[in-house]
């Protein structure tokens, strides 16, 4: 194997990294300028917090999200291991949603958040992203086709989905932030609930919510998907082990 093969085999992770997010940035993104007020998340820093603060305020979570943030409600999404900063965006996102706005109308979220600080935020963030992730529970047989896999790691370039690991990690543990701190905000979806994913990609697709820079950009993505690839990718998601499972 020549030099160079061997330099483009290594380089290939952070080539397909770069290359999505380029495209999704400028193909989608520029839609948020009429959107009015947005959170652009491409430039952002890595948030920093105390656990055991953060542990102190999560007793009304867990009511939803589980013990240490495993959710047993498959309606719910998992936060145990889920990025930091992906969580303190999403709380602050629900901390700052206009009250007319239909993708939130059902969630309690935005009221639970209304008396937490920004550091409560940050502290309760860092907590659930200590935590260890459960395996979830297998799947029943033939609910998981392969479908999920390809378009995950190789997109359909025929109806325009990019792959989904361009922003979510070849391994779906969240974006490769050692190719930007934008990346910090894309969030693990190993083992997350496939009901829930559904639910969120189906509201991508919706247009909902349009908040920030990543709303925009799944948009994009979602507006590709159908109801078969978005079922396939999220069973297929939610059928893979935690990171650390042997």
């Amino acid at each position: 194997m020549s030099v160079l093969r061997r330099r483009l085999m290594q380089d290939f992770p952070r080539l397909i990294a770069s290359i999505v997010f380029l495209i999704l940035a400028t193909t989608w993104l520029p839609e948020a300028a009429y959107a009015g007020r947005y959170v652009d998340l491409r430039r952002i820093e890595p948030i920093r917090g105390d656990m055991a603060s953060g542990a102190a305020k999560t007793t009304v979570c867990v009511a939803c999200h589980g013990p240490s943030g495993n959710s047993i409600v498959p309606q719910f999404p998992s936060l145990a291991g889920q990025r930091a900063d992906y969580l303190y965006h999403r709380l602050v996102a629900f901390k700052a949603m206009n009250p007319k706005d239909s993708s939130y109308a059902t969630s309690p979220m935005p009221a639970l958040v209304q008396n937490l600080s920004d550091q409560d935020m940050r502290n309760i963030a860092m907590y659930f992203a200590a935590q260890a992730q459960v395996a979830p529970v297998p799947p029943p047989p033939g609910a998981v086709d392969g479908r999920g896999a390809a378009l995950y790691s190789g997109g359909d370039s025929a109806r325009g989905v990019p792959p989904c690991q361009g922003c979510h990690g070849a391994r779906a543990l969240g974006g490769p932030v050692e190719y930007g701190n934008q990346y910090l905000a894309y969030p693990l979806l190993r083992g997350q609930h496939a009901a829930y994913l559904v639910s969120r990609l189906t509201s991508f697709r919706n247009g909902l919510p349009n908040g920030s820079s990543n709303d925009f950009i799944m948009h994009g993505v979602a507006l590709s998907l159908d109801d078969g690839s978005i079922q396939s990718l999220a069973a297929w998601l939610e059928s893979l082990p935690p990171a650390t499972a042997k």
